[in-house]
């Protein structure tokens, strides 16, 4: 209860005058008028309740003082209770999600009401206002507008979905919340289950690969389970114990870490004072699949199977809800060329989860949560892995939170704490010596002749995070407003542990046997083309120093006998030997693994947050900063790194345009940072773990130019001066509701990203001693030139002992602006739906996203370099999605999904040590004091794939079963129901990889399909 006189001031009589108008003319009927102020409450701490802030009105329009507000729900263990000030105003918080509240008011004099189907939404304040007569009126007819989703929140300027079960199970979807994604406007279209939304990247030199990003944030229950290496996915569950998904995409306050791509939080069932459960079976196999057009998939059968149960221990007091999940499936992989069965895999996953909820007193909750997903894959799906590249891979891990909450009226106070485990093993299936071979672009190699052997490691890597924190709100109201206030602290560690070996004790880059003789200027510079490289001319420096202090290397070079290998005598040198290659190929590289060992490294962070939402009159304003510190710890327990408190400032400013809580404008401006993941932590603190020895064949002997691990030259440091990534984010958004479930929302959003992280090899770009004349013409920068940057710019002195350097990009920069349209039909009588349009224009120089590539190990790729700005690959510029869904009376259930894009953007690219870099100049030229071959005109982001559609349906059919009170319900999925196998992505290396050219489709929407499943409930 708030506790308030009857003189307050001009604010608050605004606030009153503005609901008196809403109740005009209502003297007959009690009149619901929902205004949803959205007040997003969790951030790593994760909060996973709501509130409600409720006015009341009587006769005439005149607040209610003493009225009793009641709000339950049947999936909530608490029955909350205000009584409302002099104002006719009362806040109810610490309620569980869901779109089943009862809200009832009840004050002498008056008729009781209630209105029922009110939402609860974790995170979010929602205002509701109602109108009483009195006992003496009859009512005739009680009006509820915009009680549901479809309520403007005009105090927020967060922009995101909220997705219901209710809503992902009425429509054709992959069973898991990574599918839900897809449901969202302007997340772009992913296969791996990690899409880009908005900024985030949805590309990688890697491969090429298009369709993952690594910028979102995973939660379920509050636990962080986002890889903390890969910045993935890192757990999966039975989807059927969702209770609410939200997914946000804009506009984030300082509670919540954000980043350039999407937050996924998703909060999960308790049970209820009666028990419920379900059983169900879905299957599907390739008689239901129509014939493949592109010989990509052949026979297969899958079967997905789970129970839930949940319900009272202790009824109003103790409730439990648990679920297991069965999922397998077994896959026919056929040969590209030829059709034929290439193996057989078989995927097999458990989802195990439980979940204990003791309401210990009306103001204290305790609840425990466990959760697992054991997985193993046979071998990859993926037609274009040969057999002989083929591994295992055995995944998963446990889940463990406790969390406590009190409250006291209007402050909330949280404690948690939680562990999350991975596992990602992965074994090749041939455990010969892998040898990568390099052919020219015009030789025709086909795939099985460019990768001989096995994968050529085994590896098993764990990546876990251990965390606790306390978060609180409070609530206050005064003469100036009202002021939600929220703060919390974090404190994170994260773990990531390798124990891998190599098969055979080394692998090779070798030459094929076709192009004996080649000189190193034309294998290691860019006169000719090859289908892949693992050295190139960047590695001169380190190939000449370790020539130099080998004499019988040395005395095969030096051609001149002056007892010095120069630059010109290496381009000079042939290579021709074949001996004690694997396969009888040319040698050129290998890495010879020296030492295997186990080793683990860590980071530590801590986060403070502090936030308050003002709101005065049709104005709100939210002013927050977040507070972030992270400490890298090497394989030794040493400290490799410390990045210092870095300040996130967010604000927004939203005005309820019309003063009735039914439309609004918003402005945000806001700061995300990226913190360092703890692949960087192994790339610089790998100290006791395995050793490698990167060698040349020069001379008739391997010669070591490189050691990569171990603590004599450990393989990377992080530099004093590097910086922590950050998007800063300016959004402008305009939202309103028609009628009583239409929502509209348009919005404009611009990020930047900066201090784009990269590891840099200084004997290039900080040479000192270099000048023009001596090192220019070998594509090293030399002090005064436009690419030197001087060991003060990392932070050192003198150049340090390691192989590189981590360091912040100079200019690396992503910009990106885009609009998006909304319109959501939401579920009021029998359907529903959303219609969405986005429209973006995205740009940059760097495809980095805290990962070492290869930007600073090579000047041609810097990004001040010439060419090296353009549009960002990956990007999709255009993408129109819409979703509905249609209850017939007799229990059929019909729903459509459809999704087009305009197809994503490539570079044509070639092969670089498995990087897909665009063409450069065949002829190197200076720039700026150093000569290079540089990225030619026009190449970043030049190519588009095609656009494409699908169009999915489902059918539920809904009837009870006699006898035992609970429903069956029949479901029928249909994917691509018209059968439009288009392509999805198309090989982007210019010289093709052996089975597919350039620009030729290598993956498409899959055939049509049927998918059938049964479920019953109770």
């Amino acid at each position: 209860m708030i506790n308030m006189n009857s003189n307050e001031g001009s604010a608050m009589l605004a606030s009153q005058k503005r609901f008196r108008d809403l109740s005009k003319g209502v003297s007959r009927v009690a009149l619901g008028v929902a205004m949803s102020t959205f007040i997003v409450g969790a951030a790593l701490a994760q909060s996973q309740t709501g509130a409600l802030r409720v006015t009341v009105s009587g006769d005439n329009g005149a607040p209610v003082a003493n009225a009793t507000v009641t709000v339950r729900s049947p999936d909530s263990l608490v029955t909350k209770t205000g009584t409302t000030d002099a104002e006719g105003r009362v806040r109810v918080s610490g309620l569980d999600p869901s779109t089943n509240y009862t809200v009832s008011v009840a004050s002498p004099g008056y008729n009781e009401f209630s209105a029922s189907n009110v939402a609860v939404v974790s995170g979010q304040d929602r205002s509701y206002g109602y109108a009483l007569v009195s006992q003496g009126n009859k009512v005739e007819e009680i009006v509820i507008t915009g009680r549901s989703l479809a309520a403007v929140d005009v105090t927020s300027a967060v922009v995101g979905t909220t997705l219901t079960l209710q809503t992902v199970e009425a429509l054709p979807t992959g069973r898991s919340y990574q599918s839900y994604l897809q449901l969202v406007p302007g997340v772009k279209p992913s296969t791996s289950g990690n899409p880009s939304s908005r900024s985030g990247v949805n590309y990688s030199d890697v491969g090429g690969s298009t369709g993952s990003s690594t910028d979102n944030l995973y939660f379920i229950d509050g636990v962080d389970v986002t890889d903390p290496s890969t910045g993935t996915f890192g757990a999966n569950f039975n989807s059927e114990i969702i209770q609410e998904q939200q997914v946000l995409v804009g506009g984030l306050p300082a509670e919540y870490a954000g980043g350039s791509g999407l937050v996924s939080r998703v909060v999960t069932k308790s049970g209820s004072n009666q028990w419920h459960g379900s059983v169900n079976y879905y299957l599907q196999n390739d008689s239901l699949v129509a014939k493949d057009k592109h010989q990509s998939s052949g026979g297969f059968k899958t079967y997905d199977t789970a129970f839930t149960l949940g319900g009272p221990i202790i009824k109003d007091r103790l409730w439990v809800f648990g679920s297991y999940q069965k999922k397998h499936r077994s896959d026919e992989v056929l040969d590209p060329n030829t059709g034929s069965v290439r193996r057989t895999v078989e995927n097999n996953s458990k989802y195990g989860f439980f979940k204990a909820t003791w309401q210990i007193t009306d103001n204290d909750r305790l609840t425990g949560t466990f959760f697992n997903d054991p997985t193993t894959f046979t071998g990859s799906s993926d037609q274009t892995v040969l057999n002989n590249r083929d591994r295992t891979t055995k995944q998963g891990g446990d889940n463990y939170k406790i969390d406590y909450t009190h409250t006291w009226d209007n402050l909330q106070v949280n404690g948690y704490y939680f562990e999350h485990k991975g596992e990602l093993t992965r074994n090749a299936a041939d455990q010969s010596v892998r040898d990568n071979v390099g052919f020219l672009s015009t030789a025709g190699a086909t795939t099985a002749q460019r990768q001989l052997g096995g994968f050529g490691s085994n590896l098993e890597t764990h990546r876990n995070r251990k965390e606790f924190g306390g978060n609180f709100e409070y609530y206050l109201d005064t003469n100036y407003g009202s002021h939600t206030v929220k703060g919390g602290y974090i404190n994170s560690k994260n773990i990531y542990a390798e124990d891998g070996s190599v098969p055979g004790g080394a692998t090779y880059a070798s030459v094929a046997a076709a192009s004996s003789g080649v000189t190193w200027d034309q294998y290691g510079g860019s006169s000719l083309k090859w289908t892949t490289r693992s050295v190139s001319s960047t590695d001169n420096a380190r190939i000449l120093s370790a020539l130099n202090a080998n004499a019988t290397a040395r005395a095969a070079v030096d051609t001149n006998g002056d007892g010095t290998v120069s630059v010109a005598e290496l381009n000079a040198y042939k290579f021709t030997s074949t001996t004690g290659n694997p396969y009888g190929n040319v040698n050129m590289y290998r890495a010879l693994r020296t030492t295997s060992a186990p080793y683990s490294v860590d980071s530590k962070g801590q986060t403070l947050y502090l936030q308050d939402t003002w709101t005065w009159d049709r104005f709100t304003v939210g002013a927050g900063v977040r507070a972030e510190k992270w400490e890298h710890y090497a394989s030794d327990g040493s400290k490799v790194a410390t990045f210092d408190w870095e300040l996130a400032p967010r604000l927004s400013v939203v005005y309820d345009v019309n003063g009735d809580a039914r439309s609004k404008i918003s402005a945000f401006v806001g700061r995300y940072y990226d913190p360092i993941r703890n692949n960087m932590s192994d790339f610089a603190g790998a100290l006791t773990g395995p050793v490698d020895e990167e060698q040349i064949y020069i001379g008739g002997q391997w010669i070591t130019f490189r050691t990569r691990g171990g603590a004599t030259t450990p393989d990377a440091l992080f530099s004093p001066n590097t910086k922590t990534p950050y998007t800063d984010e300016f959004q402008l958004s305009y939202s309103k509701t028609i009628g009583s479930s239409i929502g509209v929302q348009a919005t404009v959003n611009h990020r930047r990203t900066r201090d784009i992280m990269e590891d840099f090899d200084l004997t290039l770009y900080s040479d000192p001693t270099c000048t023009v004349t001596k090192c220019g013409p070998n594509g090293y920068a030399s002090p005064g030139t436009l690419f030197y940057l001087p060991y003060s710019y990392f932070g050192y002195n003198s150049k340090p002992n390691s192989n590189y350097v981590i360091g912040t990009l100079p200019e690396g920069k992503r910009n990106y602006t885009g609009f998006e349209l909304t319109v959501t039909k939401y579920k009021t009588g029998n359907w529903f739906g959303q219609a969405s349009y986005t429209h973006n224009k995205a740009t940059g120089n760097s495809n980095s996203d805290s990962n070492a590539d290869y930007q600073g190990d090579w000047i041609a790729l810097d990004p001040r370099a010439p060419n090296a700005y353009g549009p960002t690959p990956g990007n999709i510029k255009h993408q129109f999605k819409a979703y509905g869904s249609y209850d017939f009376p007799f229990g059929l259930q019909a729903s459509a999904v459809f999704n087009w894009n305009s197809g994503a953007l490539y570079t044509p690219a070639v092969n670089t040590g498995g990087r897909y870099f665009a063409p450069m100049v065949d002829t190197p030229y200076n720039v700026g004091g150093v000569t290079d071959s540089w990225y030619l005109p026009g190449g970043i982001g030049s190519a588009k794939a095609p656009s494409y559609y699908t169009l999915d349906a489902r059918l539920k059919y809904e009837h009870e079963v006699p006898g035992l009170g609970g429903k069956a319900e029949f479901f029928l999925d249909i994917f691509n129901i018209l059968n439009k196998q288009s392509t999805t992505d198309v090989m982007k290396l210019v010289a093709g990889d052996g089975t597919y050219d350039l620009g030729e489709g290598t993956n498409w929407v899959a055939p049509r399909r049927l998918y059938l499943g049964v479920r019953y409930s109770f």
